[in-house]
């Protein structure tokens, strides 16, 4: 392992790479172009014999993209060999086989918020700015400035988007309708409606989001941004401004005060599924999880749903806006030209047209301009996604290579105001901690 990997390796996956539980898959020598009958038929299927390995997670996304790969296959004469995994099994596996130096997968899906900063400087993933600009067609100024800025590290392009999200209300229209309350535009309101709302006798509960440690700090962060604050600015951390205080404060307090018991143990499948229930007015959490809500097989309000943009204070109303999963291309793959094709096909309009039909929101403006690029989705949500592209911030998270560690800093802020302790001492504390996370990872 070269000293540039061991710098920013983790302790962890050390560990996983001594237990050596994933080996590496190989990628034999591509088979010779076949003697072509024309030069018409050479030039139609330029990559004919190439095989191309592409690692996918559990998701939606990679669903919707395998019943598509014989179009490809046959437009290129490539063959495409997926492999699918969970999150954290991904995250592993791609780790340990960019440590060894692996040529494969060719082209693989990453989380570019979780792993983007470590996979880019440790070498990992290939810089795709030259490619993009290669075919005019592929349209690169069609992608929303937001979702390149969730995947662009030191000024690079280490991926393409291929599934934005962005934190929106979620609120139950029955219910607003029941007490004459107007859908709240700023937190202020927002506040004002869950007290309303809030009758636990009844086991109704005005108010739910993620309240475990490391998952609430990217539905923080919106409260957060439109305070007017952010995680850090120019290398420094941000964590103790008055303006980061006060969107700490009003996030912990609405837990504290108005959300159902277990919030501290609830990520967003907890968190929606007690919404779903019916024994929740409001919550705030991603767009890309709408379903959860509206399925009748889980929810019992599914018709009473109701999306509105994320509630602003006092900068405006500045939810996240980000890519939270794209395409990469690994740096050793010996198919460089090939992979980038597949990400060119994979992340084209109509391709993204076809999978966005499906419920994957993705990341072209001119699908969402489409009546097909929306058929995916309620129409009231379809509005507030495009009022939510307009703006919003590229990142859900301090961004950062030590990302895991950082959440935790910043989540045991708003852990002390929902049990009650001081949020500007835990503030204080977090952002001494974020800071040495800053220069340790800046060679200070």
């Amino acid at each position: 392992m070269n000293q540039k990997m061991k710098k920013w390796l983790p302790a962890s996956v050390a560990t996983i790479m001594a237990m050596s539980i994933i080996a590496g898959c190989g990628n034999g020598t591509p088979a010779p172009v076949p003697a072509a009958d024309s030069g018409k038929t050479a030039a139609a299927k330029p990559f004919e014999g190439k095989k191309l390995t592409v690692v996918t997670a559990n998701h939606p996304w990679g669903e919707a993209i395998k019943p598509l790969l014989p179009e490809f296959e046959a437009q290129t004469g490539m063959k495409v060999e997926v492999q699918s995994f969970f999150e954290d099994q991904l995250t592993q596996k791609l780790t340990v086989q960019f440590t060894s130096g692996s040529a494969t997968p060719d082209v693989f899906m990453y989380r570019p918020l979780q792993e983007g900063k470590l996979f880019y400087k440790n070498g990992w993933v290939q810089a795709l700015d030259e490619y993009v600009k290669k075919d005019a067609s592929y349209d690169f100024e069609d992608f929303t400035k937001s979702s390149i800025g969730s995947t662009t590290v030191d000024g690079k392009l280490a991926g393409i988007p291929i599934i934005t999200e962005q934190e929106i209300l979620y609120y139950r229209k029955d219910l607003l309708q029941k007490a004459n309350i107007a859908v709240p535009k700023t937190l202020d309101e927002l506040t004002a409606a869950v007290k309303k709302l809030h009758d636990p006798k009844s086991e109704m509960y005005g108010f739910v989001a993620r309240g475990q440690r490391s998952p609430l700090v990217t539905q923080v962060s919106s409260f957060l941004y439109s305070e007017g604050g952010d995680f850090t600015k120019d290398d420094k951390a941000t964590l103790n401004t008055p303006e980061a205080i006060k969107a700490f404060t009003t996030y912990s307090t609405l837990l504290k005060d108005y959300a159902p018991p277990g919030v501290l143990n609830m990520s967003w499948p907890q968190a929606l599924g007690i919404f779903a229930q019916g024994k929740v007015a409001f919550i705030t959490d991603a767009n890309s999880l709408y379903k959860n809500t509206t399925d009748p097989e889980k929810s019992v309000i599914a018709d009473k749903v109701g999306y509105a943009l994320f509630p602003g204070g006092q900068a405006g109303s500045k939810p996240y806006n980000i890519t939270s999963w794209g395409l990469a291309m690994n740096s050793k793959t010996a198919n460089k030209d090939a992979s980038w094709e597949f990400v060119k096909w994979a992340t084209g309009k109509d391709v993204v047209l076809k999978t966005q039909k499906l419920g994957n929101p993705g990341p072209r403006a001119s699908v969402w301009d489409k009546p097909d690029g929306v058929s995916g989705f309620p129409a009231e949500m379809v509005q507030v996604i495009k009022d939510s592209s307009k703006g919003g911030v590229d990142h859900d998270r301090p961004v950062v290579i030590g990302v895991g560690e950082a959440r935790d800093v910043v989540g045991s802020i708003v852990l002390q105001g929902m049990t009650g302790g001081d949020i500007k001492a835990a503030a204080d504390k977090a952002n001494q901690e974020l800071q040495v996370i800053i220069d340790k990872e800046k060679g200070k």
